[in-house]
């Protein structure tokens, strides 16, 4: 009789639930338990390194794919095979020597459907059948939390469902990828543009999205609006307000006083034509799903959504929250009552005490009809001691403490201010005033103030209705600003609600349905995976397109790649895989459809797509020298990582010339030209400060780089 085998993840997850149970032995591919209460015959735990199998590259199905060209497309196999990582073969034999053995199967990888893919992709890969399989269900690498786990198993039918789902997913990526990255490289290639070009399924109308932005920013046209303001001096002290008008036109706006006949900065009576006071309130934060925890430390610590990931992810390991990766944001009545229970010990840890406003569950956090798979990311039982937060990175820390404060917060008071609105005729045109008072900051004592405080409106003064007070009138100018380019936690947001940048309802209400493109777990990995293919460049928190990015997204514009409704629509339909209404079959079918409709339409499109500006960024790296220095005259300029340097260093020269300049790379050429002749041909794409793009060349003076606008 075999043992009952239990498959994790990695290591690390596998260590975690070996320290919920009495040890036997530890090997290098496996950890045996020995005999106890929840297994009465003892366990092996085993684990993957994440995938220990993958799908076969297009030249193992047939030797004529391996070659890039457009005669072979659309690559698509008769039957989809999987094999053996690189480097994984040790752990895959030790897996399924113990697969073989086994008398119950449990599947301990993560509860979601990269979880289900893996155990399952490497079980087919095994070609082990006929075992009794069991799936771990829990939320929390907590000791208590894993064996109420084990002793709760579940069957495996939804988790089969999910792992038909992503391995679906995971073959349409496979198509796209391996498909559309050889199209568009090749026709490029046939341009002149010697680039690799990866198009992905989520990853291209993410690029586009940024694309789109770009776009706006470069084609906006600042226009001037005319407003009316005025200053009002009462006995208790002065306030302004504004006339609800505005126009692009000054001589509208002059027409509007003549009419109320106002002379402009004259001093004129007024009269209070109202007053009203009313208490407003602001409910504490909902608790964080991943998206919203990116979001946050993006906007406070300019952390990426990829590291916000990393570490969330390193605290869950460390048993200090919950399962990271959820699009949920509530909890279940278990959840709550321990959160209340241990409530005096987080207040103690964060040294925040404050009287609970609120000790029942409330709709807002608690429901667990809206919690699927898991629930919103929240501290665990387990309180770390002084030392054990002393020892966490900064990042760890500041993580903590932000899902800790989101917790807190549901027991908290609300926000609660008074605001006041002023009405005031002038000559029969009505000025209104809107002032806030603090009343009590309620959960927002939580928070450390923000450095960066917003400049508050001095308090209104005490008046009252019927009040006489003088005003002095004036037509303000303003000018519109340009749309702002997106920081990488806008980038979360906007792949998570796209919706709200579509007209057509339809189509909105899918994105909505399935919150965007992308999902909550591979959402930052997408944004990582479009910088390392240099399609956009982050500066300081701003998100641009590249030179290749544009060439990417003038190359797929109206295809479905450039369309965040494709993959929501393509999304939505994998749903229906794991909720069993949907076919794998069905699925790959339309992607095969779309597949052949691309290769027919693409050529025609790339022929209209500008690839100067990317061709001349896509030179080599220059290994020798690039140009006399122009400072010492006698060391030669070299290509560093992130500068171009005088080969005299060493001696003293300390000439550099930055490999970017306003956000634009300046390439080898560039800098010959800027040596030896002093000036550079005209280049595009140089960014302001306030992100508008602008064209210049460069001009060296008495060894300082400059700005030349006489193109």
């Amino acid at each position: 009789m075999g043992q009952v085998v239990i498959f994790a993840e990695k290591p690390s997850q596998a260590k975690a639930y070996a320290e919920a149970f009495p040890v036997a032995r530890k090997t290098k591919h496996f950890i045996e338990l020995q005999p106890c209460e929840t297994f009465p015959n003892g366990a092996t735990i085993t684990w993957g390194v994440g995938h220990l199998v993958e799908l076969k590259q297009p030249a193992e199905y047939h030797a004529e794919w391996k070659r890039w060209s457009l005669k072979v497309l659309p690559m698509i196999p008769e039957n989809y095979e999987f094999k053996v990582a690189k480097g994984k073969w040790d752990q895959f034999q030790a897996v399924k020597a113990l697969f073989k053995e086994a008398s119950m199967l449990i599947n301990a990888c993560d509860v979601d459907r990269e979880g289900s893919n893996i155990f399952y992709s490497i079980l087919k890969q095994t070609k082990v059948k006929s075992k009794p399989i069991q799936r771990l269900w829990i939320n929390s690498l907590e000791v208590e939390e894993i064996r109420k786990g084990f002793q709760t198993l579940r069957d495996n039918q939804q988790d089969y469902q999910m792992y038909i789902e992503a391995q679906t997913r995971q073959i349409s990526d496979w198509l796209v990828g391996m498909n559309a990255s050889r199209l568009y490289t090749m026709l490029l290639k046939e341009k002149g543009l010697n680039e690799t070009i990866s198009v992905g399924r989520v990853q291209s109308p993410t690029v586009y999205m940024i694309y789109e932005r770009h776009v706006e920013i470069e084609q906006f046209q600042p226009e001037n609006f005319y407003e009316l303001k005025s200053e009002f001096h009462s006995r208790m002290g002065s306030y302004t307000g504004k006339a609800d008008f505005k126009s692009k036109k000054y001589e509208e706006a002059l027409a509007a006083l003549e009419k109320a006949h106002i002379q402009e900065k004259k001093r004129l009576p007024a009269t209070i034509q109202s007053v009203e006071k009313k208490p407003k309130k602001v409910l504490p934060p909902k608790l964080h799903s991943l998206s919203t925890l990116q979001q946050k430390a993006n906007r406070i610590w300019k952390y990426s959504p990829a590291k916000v990931l990393e570490v969330a992810q390193s605290l869950y390991e460390k048993k200090l929250i919950s399962y990271p990766r959820s699009d949920c944001q509530f909890i279940t009545d278990a959840e709550f009552a321990y959160l209340k229970q241990k409530l005096p010990q987080y207040q103690e840890m964060m040294k925040k005490p404050f009287e609970p406003a609120r000790l029942s569950a409330s709709k807002r956090y608690v429901d667990g009809s809206k919690v699927e798979e898991h629930y919103a990311i929240i501290p665990t039982k387990s309180i770390p001691s002084a030392d054990k937060l002393a020892g966490l990175s900064l990042m760890e820390k500041n993580i903590y403490a932000e899902i800790v404060r989101s917790a807190l917060a549901m027991f908290h008071r609300d926000y609660m201010y008074e605001e006041t609105k002023i009405v005031t005729d002038v000559q029969g045109l009505l000025f209104k005033t809107v002032g806030k008072v603090e009343l009590d900051r309620g959960f927002q004592e939580l928070w450390p103030a923000p450095k960066e405080q917003k400049k508050e409106a001095p308090p209104l003064p005490l008046v009252e209705k019927g009040e006489d007070v003088d005003a002095m009138v004036q037509i303000h100018q303003g000018t519109t600003q340009p749309p702002k380019p997106f920081t990488e936690g806008q980038l979360v947001q906007m792949m998570k609600t796209c919706g709200k940048l579509i007209e057509d309802d339809a189509e909105s209400d899918i994105l909505k349905e399935v919150e965007g493109i992308g999902t909550e777990a591979t959402r930052a990995s997408i944004i990582e995976t479009i910088k390392r293919h240099g399609y956009i460049d982050v500066q300081k928190n701003i998100v641009s397109i590249t030179e290749k990015g544009k060439v990417l997204c003038q190359a797929i514009a109206g295809s479905l790649l450039a369309s965040p409704i494709m993959t929501a629509k393509w999304e939505s339909y994998l749903r229906k895989i794991s909720a069993g209404t949907g076919t794998q079959q069905a699925f790959l079918q339309n992607i095969e459809k779309f597949l052949r409709h691309l290769i027919e339409t693409a050529p025609q499109i790339v022929q209209t797509t500008d690839i100067t500006a990317a061709a001349e960024l896509a030179e080599p790296a220059v290994k020798g020298p690039i140009a006399k220095c122009p400072s010492c005259h006698q060391g030669e300029l070299l290509e560093k990582k992130s500068f171009y340097g005088c080969s005299r260093y060493q001696e003293g020269c300390k000439f550099t010339i930055s490999k970017r300049i306003a956000s634009k790379k300046i390439t080898a050429s560039q800098v010959r030209d800027l040596c030896e002749k002093g000036l550079t041909k005209p280049i595009k794409g140089f960014k302001s400060k306030k992100g508008s793009s602008f064209s210049a060349r460069l001009k060296l003076t008495q060894e300082k780089i400059e700005f030349d606008f006489s193109i």
